[in-house]
């Protein structure tokens, strides 16, 4: 026989808030255990100490460090592992002597707590159950968070200010938590997505001396931990696709004259692959349009509107910009690599055929594409004619591929090859290397290039007759190369720019 782990949370701060079953554990427990700082009192002791009986055997466990600061040799996440590794045995060893513990958890205790690091150590050896708690931020809101489809996210401050800021222009309502010394960077995010009007500041929520004022006017010094942000979704000016589909324009767009629309080709993926016209463009727009991964990629600044949407509603984006263009606000429609191959240039154009947008101009800015990325990397396999076919057959006809597939066979291109695969198209690569091999020798050379120039990324050299169709996704680039295409000693890859008669 073993005690029972019970996980209790006792909400925010105020005692009353505390739910019937967690007082009745709490007053029935044989040990009550809390975590606490270095020479601070728990805060979940204080909530509870109320309920909890003198017969309970009290286990205090301090936390050996609270930042970053410590002589451990893992760091701060070493400390804290040891620390956590102890805390178990110390419980488990109630556990084992058949009594039941109460680990006490402010606010919820798999919101943000320790308790969680307790439960992966434990709850596999002993029965345990998990009593919820009243969260900071619902006892903190006095006001509409969120209403039907809107999206509530809720962020740690501790996230890096740039992410943080494209997180709070990308959701409707939001809660940062793990404020105090992240509270700068906070504001800084706040004010870059444009929210920052509409944040406010609460601290010590439910709890004697609870204060709550508009962000902007918090003095960063005064700040606790035990502080948070609301960002309700009453603040948003523009919409974003619930559906995968394309985002509708802010109702207070402009009526102005036509402004011109730029599309954006943001390369494959470094920021330093960006074009310094592109990345111009895009620090003077109001409003970038595209593919959500793509959006993403954009740093968040004041003024800044984002409208992303699905992988496949290019025509439905692209009339969202050119309205938005049409109506006189500036606007970037963003892709990956160059926006012209394969991208979302001749959406925008395909869409500008339409009556309603003929009076749009639209530039397109080039970037670098992900078959220059690639070819760079292997050495220069794209140095004497070739071409460029996609797999995808969302477009066009799988007969028109195979057509074109052995034409450029035939003609003896080196030829790079887009969407090779995904996982609905699991066939398709492995017939398009049966196709070349009709024409092309086995030992013909293949470069498969994968998230190049992102993290993961590598760089295979083979052959078309050792190509395994299964090593393929859809993150791949391949080039195919030509009869004359060879490796050198150092394994550098490159095709003539001449050709034998």
């Amino acid at each position: 026989m073993t005690g029972r782990f019970h996980g209790v949370g006792v909400g925010p701060g105020d005692p009353e808030l505390i739910t019937l079953k967690a007082a009745r554990l709490i007053a029935g427990a044989d040990v009550v255990a809390y975590h606490a700082g270095v020479g601070k009192e728990s805060n979940a002791r204080r909530i509870a100490r109320d309920l909890i009986p003198d017969t309970a055997i009290e286990e205090q466990l301090t936390y050996p460090v609270t930042t970053g600061a410590t002589d451990h040799p893992g760091g701060y996440a070493g400390a804290l592992a040891d620390f956590y590794e102890t805390s178990a045995a110390r419980l488990a060893a109630h556990l084992d002597a058949d009594r039941d513990v109460v680990l006490l958890s402010e606010g919820d205790p798999l919101f943000y707590g320790s308790f969680m690091y307790m439960h992966d150590r434990l709850s596999e050896r002993y029965p345990t159950e998990v009593v919820p708690g009243v969260p900071a931020f619902a006892a903190a809101a006095s006001a509409p968070l969120a209403r039907q489809t809107d999206v509530l996210t809720v962020l740690p401050g501790t996230l890096p200010e740039p992410e943080l800021a494209r997180r709070l222009a990308d959701t409707d309502a939001a809660v940062i938590m793990k404020l105090g010394r992240t509270f700068p960077a906070v504001r800084r995010a706040l004010a870059a997505a444009g929210r920052l009007e509409h944040a406010v500041y609460v601290e010590r929520a439910s709890m004697d001396g609870e204060r709550r004022l508009p962000v902007a006017q918090v003095d960063p010094a005064t700040v606790p931990y035990f502080s948070l942000v609301l960002v309700t979704g009453d603040s948003r000016n523009g919409r974003r696709s619930r559906d995968g589909g394309a985002a509708t324009p802010p109702e207070s767009a402009s009526t102005g004259p036509a402004a011109e629309l730029l599309v954006v080709g943001l390369g494959p993926g470094p920021d330093h692959w960006l074009t310094a016209e592109a990345s111009a463009a895009l620090a003077e727009v109001d409003h970038v349009v595209g593919y959500g991964p793509y959006v993403d990629r954009v740093p968040q600044r004041p003024g800044l509107t984002r409208h992303a949407s699905g992988n496949t509603v290019e025509l439905d984006r692209a009339r969202l910009a050119l309205d938005l263009a049409g109506r006189g606000e500036r606007v970037a429609v963003v892709s990956g690599g160059d926006a012209g191959v394969f991208g979302m240039a001749t959406a925008v154009f395909e869409a500008a055929e339409e009556p309603g947008f003929r009076d749009v101009p639209v530039r397109v800015l080039p970037g670098v594409s992900a078959v220059q990325a690639v070819a760079a990397r292997a050495g220069a396999p794209i140095g004497g004619d070739f071409a460029v076919m996609s797999l995808s057959d969302r477009l066009k006809p799988w007969e028109v591929i195979e057509r074109r597939l052995r034409a450029v066979s035939e003609a003896d291109l080196a030829l790079a090859v887009y969407n090779p695969a995904s996982r609905s198209r699991t066939e398709q690569i492995a017939t398009a290397r049966r196709i070349l091999l009709e024409h092309r020798k086995p030992d013909t050379v293949v470069v498969v290039g994968r998230d190049v120039g992102r993290d993961g990324e590598s760089l295979t050299v083979t052959t078309l007759g050792d190509l395994d169709p299964a090593s393929v996704d859809m993150r791949c680039l391949l080039i195919v190369g030509a009869s004359a295409t060879r490796v050198s000693g150092a394994g550098r890859v490159w095709t003539p720019r001449w050709v034998q008669p």
